[in-house]
C-alpha cells in the first residue's frame, strides 16, 4: 500500500490509527507499572505523546506522518515488544 491508498482509504486509516492508541496506552499503563522495563523500549515517551495526539488532536493528524511511522518506526517496535515479551 503506498501513501496514496493509505491516504484514500478510511476504514484503514481510522484502523492504524485506533492501533497505534491502543499500543501507546498499553506502553502507559506498563510503564506506570513496571517502568525499568518498558524504558527498555526506545522512544517509549514519543509513542505515548503520540497516541494522546490521536485521541485527543485527532482533526490535526498528518496522513503522511503516521505513514512515515509505519515505514520508520513500527519495524523497531514490534521487534522491541517483541524480545520484551519473551523475557
Amino acid at each position: 500500500m503506498s501513501l496514496e491508498q493509505y491516504s484514500a482509504d478510511e476504514k484503514t486509516r481510522l484502523a492504524v490509527e485506533r492501533s497505534f492508541e491502543i499500543i501507546g496506552e498499553a506502553l502507559n499503563r506498563s510503564y506506570k507499572i513496571d517502568p525499568e522495563r518498558i524504558e527498555g523500549i526506545p522512544n517509549y515517551r514519543r509513542i505515548i505523546s503520540f497516541r494522546n495526539i490521536l485521541a485527543h488532536c485527532y482533526d490535526t493528524v498528518e496522513d503522511s506522518i503516521v505513514w512515515g511511522i509505519i515505514e520508520e518506526s513500527l519495524p523497531r517496535l514490534l521487534s522491541d515488544l517483541e524480545t520484551l515479551l519473551k523475557e
